[in-house]
């Protein structure tokens, strides 16, 4: 085991509403041809206003489109269509596959990354880790930059104007990161950059919960109508870098392992990252032997938030043994699950799942 703790984070942090148009101005010192990863959507929404901010800075940027899943071989591909560019760095806009897609053409071309998300659907927009899918949407690997973006800017008034959905993921995606950097933090788990924890992250991960838990529900309401408010905005602060940062430097645990087995089940696979981590919080602290009324509570929150707090509400048709039996072969592929203050394995996991069935009601459906 390694000695050494090490802190990772982006090099700047900027949120707000219309940090959009400060994008030239920010990278402008890096050199004047950015190579822009995004995808269509977004292209159409923005591009015409990411081409004049980035012109108005005396840049010249070259603009790839991701289309499809972020697979190696779409990666490539953008890399390739690099050749001879003398870019000065990789700007990723959008959501988490053109940003992980922007990270991975980074990696290729060995430029720095800044990211600019769309949407406050995970905290990929601060880490160095890129999750890699194969053509059916089945994570096959998380490759890491060697350092983190040099620029995070988050303008506010874009995750407002997107569906809310998109911030109820990010909410379930953040929601865990306290518990998993607790399970991690005990014994000899380790950080994704092969490290013990540093304090700091259990400390952030604790700040990042409290933020959610006072704000959350509010900023889902105000998404919904479109407008920037202080709870909007201190949620995605939490969802966005608290969450990062309290993961990257803290580390994952049983909440994150499940969504392996989550991808591939009937029903659950259908739903965003962060639906899967919220239920996952829930049986982690099952499986930790936590107090009902400790289980409950977040449950009430989850459910105030409408996320997923049992099977049915993950699609799974009842009786659900089998369907939990069948995430819990896969969970234990999951690197994380060493991460847990006691030996993880299959009847456990099934056992916590079950709890959390019980105690939700049998599956009554969240928001119910």
């Amino acid at each position: 085991m390694s000695a050494q703790r090490v802190f990772a984070s982006p090099s700047r942090y900027i949120q707000g509403p219309g940090s959009l148009e400060r994008l030239g101005e920010l990278i402008a010192p890096l050199g004047t041809i950015p190579i822009v990863v995004t995808d269509a959507p977004v292209l159409a929404l923005l591009g015409d206003r990411l081409r004049g901010i980035l012109a108005a800075a005396g840049l010249d940027p070259l603009v790839l489109t991701l289309d499809g899943e972020i697979t190696y071989e779409a990666v490539d591909a953008l890399a390739r269509t690099c050749d001879g560019v003398p870019g000065s760095l990789v700007v990723g806009v959008g959501g988490g596959k053109a940003l992980d897609a922007a990270k991975s053409v980074a990696l290729r071309l060995d430029l720095p990354v800044a990211t600019v998300p769309t949407i406050a659907s995970n905290d990929s927009p601060t880490s160095s880790a890129i999750a890699m899918y194969d053509d059916s949407h089945a994570l096959i690997a998380v490759d890491h930059l060697p350092s983190n973006p040099v620029l995070v800017l988050v303008d506010t008034s874009l995750i407002a104007a997107a569906p809310a959905d998109f911030l109820r993921a990010g909410i379930g995606d953040a929601i865990a990161k306290k518990f998993e950097a607790d399970g991690c933090a005990v014994g000899t788990g380790m950080t994704p950059l092969g490290t013990r924890p540093l304090r700091i992250a259990t400390a952030i991960g604790d700040d990042c919960y409290r933020a959610l838990r006072q704000h959350a529900i509010q900023a889902i309401a105000d998404c919904e109508s479109g407008v920037v408010t202080d709870a909007l905005e201190q949620t995605v602060e939490a969802v966005v870098l608290l969450s990062g940062l309290a993961f990257e430097n803290g580390g994952l645990s049983v909440a994150h392992s499940l969504t392996r087995g989550l991808m591939r089940a009937d029903g659950a696979r259908r739903l965003p990252h962060g639906y899967h981590v919220a239920w996952g919080a829930l049986v982690q602290l099952a499986a930790e032997g936590r107090a009902d009324g400790e289980i409950a509570d977040l449950m009430g929150f989850l459910r105030a938030i409408r996320l997923p707090v049992c099977s049915a509400d993950l699609g799974i048709d009842a009786p659900a043994d089998r369907a939990f039996a069948e995430i819990a072969v896969h969970t234990m592929t999951a690197p994380h699950l060493a991460n847990f203050p006691i030996e993880v394995t299959e009847p456990l996991l099934i056992e916590a799942a079950q709890r959390v069935d019980a105690l939700a009601g049998l599956g009554t459906r969240s928001g119910a």
